[in-house]
């Protein structure tokens, strides 16, 4: 078997309860009776689905809510997009699902990700073939190769730039000597838009990372902007510096490098992460639920 041959990426198409359970439990199954571990990150009311029909090997699978683990889908692997998730969450999914093919390329991991045929809109089905190299169409058992499988164009489709800051946020400039100002700033606005406790820690450890990583890669220098959106406090962090790599923040820096940690740190702490970069610099937006 070639290192290609090693990592499988299957989508699976379902309508109902009963297509689901017949394209998830055999994979399951089957990686138990192996003996391999298994994860399953999906949505509540589909985790009680397999949970249920699991019984007692249940406790062998290590089940999370995809509604809480997976709200930002730069950090799980399993049912990332479902019925209701929002628009500012959806790119992100789509680059999520992409960039899993070239983090685990060469890997013996194999992940199947469901998808709700029969309530989501047929362009998520469609992007859906092109961040599969595989796909199992509602109500068949048998995956087939995706004709459109392209996960470096909806990695590319899905940076768009994102809407500016509300008029009333008021910006904050930053360099290498005013990073301390920086973070006190955000902190001083989130604790007055409503966060308090460890999710007011966690925006004061975003910022620090962000605006230390505008001051080493961006340009050294940068601009801060804090609001209140949709339940949850924002924080962005613009600079003038490129992110070349896709994976940044996706996955773990080699124990041996020093550094290299900051972009992952704001994807575990934080509820959703939008990223936009190009040649007029990088923009990157955390979201704290309020």
């Amino acid at each position: 078997m070639s290192a290609a041959d090693l990592f499988d990426h299957p989508a699976l198409f379902y309508r109902g309860e009963a297509e689901y359970l017949a394209g998830v439990l055999p994979f399951v199954r089957d990686a138990l009776a192996a003996e391999e571990p298994v994860a399953v990150a999906v949505p509540g009311e589909n985790l009680d689905l397999v949970r249920d029909a699991l019984g007692a090997c249940a406790g062998a699978v290590r089940l999370l809510d995809m509604r809480e683990a997976g709200r930002n889908p730069g950090r799980i692997v399993g049912e990332p997009v479902w019925a209701g998730r929002s628009s500012v969450e959806y790119p992100a999914c789509v680059q999520h699902e992409a960039l899993i093919n070239a983090a685990f390329r060469g890997r013996a991991v194999t992940v199947l990700c469901p998808y709700d045929a029969g309530r989501l809109d047929p362009g998520v089905l469609a992007d859906a073939y092109v961040t599969h190299p595989t796909v199992v169409p509602a109500g068949a058992t048998v995956a087939h190769d995706s004709r459109a499988y392209a996960p470096e164009q909806a990695v590319a489709r899905y940076n768009v730039p994102l809407p500016p800051a509300p008029p009333g946020a008021p910006a904050c400039a930053f360099t290498a000597a005013a990073l301390s100002p920086a973070r006190h700033h955000a902190v001083a606005e989130g604790r007055r838009l409503g966060l308090t406790g460890v999710r007011l820690d966690d925006l004061a450890l975003v910022t620090a990372e962000l605006t230390t990583n505008s001051v080493v890669h961006g340009g050294g220098a940068g601009t801060l902007w804090v609001w209140a959106e949709s339940g949850y406090v924002v924080c962005e962090v613009r600079d003038d510096g490129r992110l070349t790599d896709p994976l940044a923040g996706r996955r773990p820096a080699p124990r041996e490098r020093r550094g290299g940690r900051g972009l992952l740190l704001v994807n575990l702490v934080s509820d959703l992460v939008r990223t936009h970069t190009g040649d007029d610099g990088t923009t990157v937006r955390a979201y704290f639920a309020v």
